[in-house]
């Protein structure tokens, strides 16, 4: 297993868990201080640049795995709602340009299952009633970019035969913090008038869930 992103606030949740299952993990991180993290956690650490083809394409060739989790994101800090496309431009990046890098290795090294983080809390399609389902569409106006870059992931990675779980908000320890203020000023979620409906799913519950995620047989 090669979970690109280990290092996040997901990927520590879902390291153990594979290890627990009894899979060969290798966890990427963007920084050589959090490598001692990921192998206390049982896996191989590897530092890795997801926006760079090269450093992605010789990770995922020294791993070899059966299958890559695309956990990547660059979510930290003070939620900047007012600036939501700046605030997230490196994960929409992460979500185009390492989503392509990363299935262009998978695809180089010959790994058949391939399997995604999207979300899917409060950018469901607007029309019809407020609960969704995975066979709703995303709502493509709801977060600027970001709405687009997650259309990306999703339309490239099913295309090439992977699996796309829609995550809803995190909460748990190291999620929450920063999201607790928005929710009390009626700010979160961030449609129209600050009002509307949120998906949440605990980080235990997100990592389980793509423990088991059934992988897929078609090769990519």
């Amino acid at each position: 297993m090669f979970v690109a992103g280990g290092a996040g606030v997901l990927g520590q949740r879902l390291v153990p868990q594979l290890v627990a299952r009894g899979h060969e993990v290798t966890a990427t991180t963007t920084r050589a201080g959090r490598r001692e993290l990921l192998e206390r956690l049982g896996a191989e650490a590897i530092v890795m640049d997801g926006l760079d083809r090269r450093s992605v394409g010789d990770a995922v060739a020294r791993a070899r795995p059966e299958v890559i989790v695309h956990q990547m994101t660059a979510i930290s800090g003070k939620p900047d709602i007012k600036h939501f496309d700046r605030w997230f431009a490196t994960t929409n990046r992460l979500r185009t340009e390492g989503t392509d890098h990363l299935l262009a290795a998978a695809r180089t090294t010959g790994v058949p299952h391939f399997i995604a983080q999207s979300y899917a809390s409060w950018n469901g399609i607007r029309e019809g009633g407020w609960i969704k389902t995975e066979e709703h569409p995303l709502d493509p106006t709801s977060t600027g970019k970001g709405a687009q870059a997650i259309s990306h992931l999703e339309e490239v990675v099913v295309k090439a035969g992977g699996a796309v779980l829609r995550y809803g908000a995190f909460y748990g320890p190291g999620a929450t913090d920063d999201q607790v203020e928005l929710v009390r000023k009626r700010q979160y979620p961030v449609i129209g008038d600050g009002g509307g409906y949120s998906s949440w799913v605990h980080l235990d519950d997100a990592a389980s869930a793509t423990v088991l995620e059934p992988v897929r047989s078609s090769d990519l």
